[in-house]
């Protein structure tokens, strides 16, 4: 099952996306997709609706769920990620957080006042359906709802020249896209076998597949359950695949104007225009 919100005149609706990938208005079954939403038994529900027998709406995609609690974001977690950044291979999962809100799939990305090396990164996006406290890597996909496509957008010299942790590098206004949709975890049997790519301007400068990265998602979701109490709602971007602009020679990043298109195998496409700060 797909699920999304498009924006409308009258306000944000949830909606399925039906097998030609058009959206399907559901709001006359539930208010909005929220927390709430994502467990398995609210799920189920959804489930078993025939996508025909709702109509079809149009308008921009607003981030997969309403409240996005949490987004954490796990570093150079692919091998070949972190040897182009010219960084060690973790032994654990490198752990920091985006703060800014979530936003749409198709919002534009705002370069930040004094920006100089904003960066693009592909991500696989794991979204928290049911409370994961100390699981074991066995049970943990159990409390995953679904699956989405993350833009890791990022300022490379807020992240790392500017002294402290990476999470202000990170967490600019528009520098989280999360989606076009949410798609259950049913519907993505092997998260570690689904292939990715961005272009830039048309050009492919990134592709990957989720199949080298260095912790899957079941340990990724195991292991900070260790430390934090997941709970519906929280996202899990889960490290980029080689092809960043920080690792390319000469290193590139965005400028106004650019384009920026992306997604991964089952879980929809992105695209945003990279527009100026604007006070």
């Amino acid at each position: 099952m797909k699920l999304a919100r498009i924006r409308t005149a009258d306000g944000t609706r949830p909606v399925l996306i039906d097998a030609d990938g058009a959206a399907r208005d559901i709001s006359s079954v539930v208010d909005d997709i929220t927390a709430q939403t994502l467990s398995a038994q609210e799920l189920s529900k959804l489930a078993v609706l025939d996508p025909a027998s709702f109509s079809l709406i149009t308008g921009d995609y607003a981030p997969v769920i309403d409240d996005v609690r949490r987004m954490f974001c796990i570093g150079l977690n692919y091998s070949d990620h972190a040897k182009e950044a010219g960084m060690a291979i973790p032994e654990e999962p490198i752990l920091f957080m985006k703060t800014c809100p979530a936003t749409g799939a198709n919002d534009p990305i705002i370069l930040p006042k004094g920006s100089e090396k904003t960066d693009w990164e592909v991500e696989l996006g794991v979204v928290i359906g049911t409370r994961a406290h100390h699981v074991s890597k066995a049970e943990a996909l159990s409390h995953v709802a679904g699956f989405c496509v993350i833009n890791d957008v990022s300022e490379r010299a807020f992240q790392a020249e500017r002294g402290g942790q990476w999470t202000k590098g990170k967490s600019c206004d528009s520098f989280g896209p999360v989606g076009p949709w949410l798609v259950t975890s049913d519907e993505v049997p092997d998260p570690q076998n689904l292939n990715m790519y961005l272009d830039v301007n048309g050009e492919r400068r990134q592709s990957g597949s989720t199949a080298t990265m260095v912790f899957d998602v079941a340990h990724i979701v195991s292991y900070l359950s260790e430390f934090v109490t997941l709970v519906p709602g929280d996202v899990i971007s889960t490290g980029t695949p080689p092809g960043v602009g920080m690792g390319m020679n000469p290193p590139q990043y965005l400028n106004a104007g650019d384009v920026v298109e992306l997604g991964i195998e089952g879980l929809g496409r992105q695209r945003q225009e990279v527009v100026p700060y604007r006070p």
